[in-house]
C-alpha cells in the first residue's frame, strides 16, 4: 500500500500568532512533524498543506514536499480539515502521473495526519500506530490516538438563554446521567492530535474524515501534549520525551 503524510500548516493562528513555525527545542515547530514522517519506514512522501509562502520555505528545507499554496478559502479559523484533504487529493489524482509513473491507482492508499502542534511524537509510536491500522485494515476506517478522560461527557452541559441544559438526558436505561454515580457511565476517551490515520477511499466515497469505524489507539493520559497556547509552549518544552 501506499501511504502518505500529509503536514497541514496554515498562517493564521490567532492564540500563538505564526504557531506553526514558532521555534521548539531549536527548530521550527513544523520541521518536529516532517523529521519524525521522514524517519518512517512506511511512509512514501511527506506534504505540507499550507497557504503561506514562508512556511512553504521553511518546510522545503526541512524535506517535505510543498507543491502547490493551500487556497485562503479554505484555510480560515472555521475550515473544516476535510477540505484540506480533499484538496489535496484533487492536486494528487490530477498530478498523478507525474507521481507514481503512469500507476493506475489515482490515489494514495492511506493518509497519516501529523498536526505541527504536537512535535513530541516518537518514531516508534509512528510506525507502531502504522502497523497497528495495517493488521485492522479490513475492520477500520481510521485510527485515531486518544487519552482516557476522568470526565464524563453524560454530566456536561451548556448554557442558552440563561438556562443550565444537559448534553445529555439519557444514557441506555438511565435518565438524567448527569446525576448518577459516574461508575454507571461509560469511560470517555480524548482525541489527543497527536497521530491521525484515513483510508483514502473513506474521504473520496463517503465525504468523511473518519468514517465509521475508528480503530481507538490507547495512550497515556498524560500524553495530551497538543500545542495551542502560549503555556501549552513552555510546558511542553519542559518534557523529556
Amino acid at each position: 500500500m501506499k501511504i502518505i503524510a500529509i503536514i497541514p500548516a496554515r498562517s493564521g493562528s490567532k492564540g500563538i500568532p505564526d504557531k506553526n513555525i514558532r521555534l521548539y527545542k531549536g527548530k521550527p515547530l513544523i520541521a518536529h512533524s516532517i523529521n519524525i514522517a521522514l524517519q518512517s519506514k512506511y511512509i512514501s512522501d511527506v506534504y505540507v498543506s499550507t497557504d503561506s509562502e514562508k512556511y512553504k520555505t521553511i518546510a522545503l528545507e526541512y524535506g517535505a514536499k510543498v507543491p502547490f499554496l493551500r487556497p485562503s478559502e479554505i484555510s480560515d479559523d472555521l475550515s473544516p480539515d476535510i477540505d484540506l484533504f480533499k484538496h489535496f487529493l484533487s492536486w494528487y489524482k490530477d498530478n498523478n502521473d507525474n507521481i507514481n509513473n503512469n500507476n493506475n491507482n489515482k490515489y494514495t492508499d492511506i493518509i497519516i495526519q501529523l498536526r505541527p502542534t504536537y512535535p513530541n511524537r516518537t518514531i516508534e509510536l509512528l510506525d507502531n500506530c502504522i502497523t497497528t491500522f495495517l493488521s485492522n485494515y479490513n475492520e477500520y476506517d481510521s485510527l485515531r490516538t486518544v487519552i482516557p478522560l476522568n470526565k464524563s461527557p453524560y454530566k456536561m452541559y451548556y448554557i442558552k438563554d440563561n438556562k443550565l441544559i444537559p448534553y445529555f438526558n439519557k444514557y441506555n436505561d438511565i435518565y438524567e446521567p448527569y446525576n448518577q454515580a459516574r461508575q454507571l457511565l461509560p469511560q470517555s476517551y480524548l482525541h489527543n492530535g497527536c497521530i491521525d490515520i484515513i483510508k483514502t477511499s473513506i474521504i473520496i466515497n463517503d465525504n468523511l474524515l473518519s468514517g465509521h469505524n475508528i480503530y481507538p489507539y490507547l495512550m497515556d493520559e498524560n500524553e495530551n501534549n497538543d500545542i495551542d497556547t502560549e503555556e501549552d509552549l513552555l510546558n511542553s518544552e519542559k518534557k523529556n520525551i
